[in-house]
């Protein structure tokens, strides 16, 4: 889980007054280091922090979740897995308090696992990820509050590179193998040039086949850095266009970001652009990433769109949610909080493929199949009327930062949104009722967007 922000991390474990949030290395996630008591409006963090915030029934609102919801399709009898190095060891109850500030439901069942044995939690990585833990439980279950959760934790931080990565795998494996969930949503990545070849890259890949097998779709976030990405070192940057893995997999749903513009009630007041939140807001690059995979070549499913992708991979495949300037609220309760238990703001893709796995549950519910890898689907719909599928056409994902080593000032160009599908939105933002009645063959009364 890396595309935070270096103050982001920070706060996460300091939680001092961090204000506005720049990027850094681990997880996919950039929280801002204010605390409110409740869940925040979004006049409360305009005013706090000059940015909007989301709670759940916009969200859900913004998606067209309430005809789903209506008509009985929550999730319910599918199951969301959710891979997080460490985890929580808190997490039970901030869902619990989550639910019951948006009056949620409590998910039927949400169990945790460490199939590779227990994780330390006194781990320097540990609190990071404890923010992404909430971050990505919680904001699943808003999507599909009647699916079963299950958090798979990890012991070993995945950085940069192979590390972490096996354990992963191994985990992944292991629910798979035991059929234990339908859709998998992974808030973290490592960038292609980190492993010291690609060979290295394709023998971490088996719990992707294995999923391709056993029809469980894999969900990855695209990262928060913009076109740039991180080197092994997790600090420095690349001076040029790169992409993380595993959204870059051609077996695994990349899921990119985007900035909302929503209303107290969850309607739009214009329309979705690309993430890219300016300096004002982040210090070092915070964006939706995107680009070309140097390691993989263009999937069947791209070939429609081979005169954006070329002979490559392109990511992502669908965005969502993302943006530091329209953030969600995530209730946090681990200890060494320095401003203690309560509701923060928090962005990043980290948000956007837990939310797209909600979506993805219930789909295969309305379907009565696990629909397994989405990718030939979603292209062969495309964003053409009624598709279920919304172009983005505003924003880029260029970023420009400092070299740490150099004070050098590097911009990496990047890609614009466009009509049709781009490297910086992908296809574009789903329309939660009518891409379920697509995906799963379902008929349902959707609002017009």
């Amino acid at each position: 889980m890396r595309h935070a922000a270096i103050r982001a991390l920070v706060c996460a474990l300091l939680l001092s007054a961090c204000g506005a949030a720049a990027a850094s290395a681990k997880p996919y996630h950039v929280l801002l280091g204010g605390r409110f008591a409740q869940p925040p409006t979004t006049a409360q963090c305009e005013t706090q922090y000059g940015i909007a915030c989301y709670g759940a029934p916009q969200i859900q609102q913004a998606y067209d979740m309430p005809p789903l919801f209506h008509a009985g399709l929550n999730g319910a009898g599918k199951t969301i897995v959710i891979v997080d190095s460490f985890g929580s060891p808190t997490i039970q109850s901030d869902l619990q308090t989550f639910d019951q500030g948006f009056g949620l439901p409590a998910p039927p069942s949400f169990n945790v696992i460490t199939p590779d044995g227990p994780v330390n939690q006194n781990d320097p990585a540990a609190p990071g990820w404890a923010v992404e833990t909430s971050l990505d439980v919680e904001w699943a279950h808003t999507m599909a509050p009647g699916a079963n959760i299950l958090l798979v934790e990890t012991p070993v931080a995945e950085t940069e590179g192979i590390t972490g990565f096996p354990e992963i795998v191994a985990a992944e494996n292991y629910v798979i193998d035991h059929h234990l969930g339908d859709v998998i949503t992974q808030s973290f990545g490592a960038t292609e040039q980190t492993f010291s070849s690609p060979q290295q890259l394709y023998s971490q890949r088996s719990a992707y086949v294995n999923a391709l097998v056993h029809r469980v779709t894999v969900l990855a976030s695209s990262g928060d850095t913009g076109a740039a990405n991180y080197q092994l070192d997790g600090s420095d940057l690349y001076p040029f266009p790169a992409v993380g893995w595993p959204a870059s997999d051609p077996l695994v749903t990349g899921v990119g970001g985007l900035q909302l513009h929503l209303d107290q009630n969850g309607f739009r007041t214009q329309p979705d652009n690309v993430w890219n939140d300016p300096p004002s807001i982040c210090t070092s690059p915070c964006a939706a990433a995107g680009g070309l995979s140097s390691v993989f070549d263009r999937p069947f499913y791209q070939d429609d769109v081979s005169r954006v992708v070329g002979d490559q991979r392109g990511v992502p495949d669908i965005s969502l949610s993302a943006a530091v300037s329209g953030s969600v609220d995530v209730y946090l309760g681990f200890p060494g909080l320095q401003n203690g238990p309560g509701w923060y703001p928090v962005a990043g893709t980290s948000e956007s493929s837990p939310l797209f796995s909600g979506l993805v549950a219930i789909a295969d519910q309305a379907a009565h199949r696990d629909l397994g890898l989405l990718n030939p689907q979603l292209y062969d719909l495309g964003d053409r009327h009624g598709s279920g599928i919304v172009d983005i056409t505003r924003g880029n994902n260029t970023v420009t930062f400092t070299e740490p080593s150099t004070g050098k000032t590097i911009t990496v160009n990047g890609f614009s949104a466009t009509r049709g599908y781009d490297l910086a939105s992908g296809l574009g933002t789903p329309d939660g009722a009518r891409l379920v009645a697509q995906l799963a063959g379902y008929r349902t009364e959707s609002r017009r967007r």
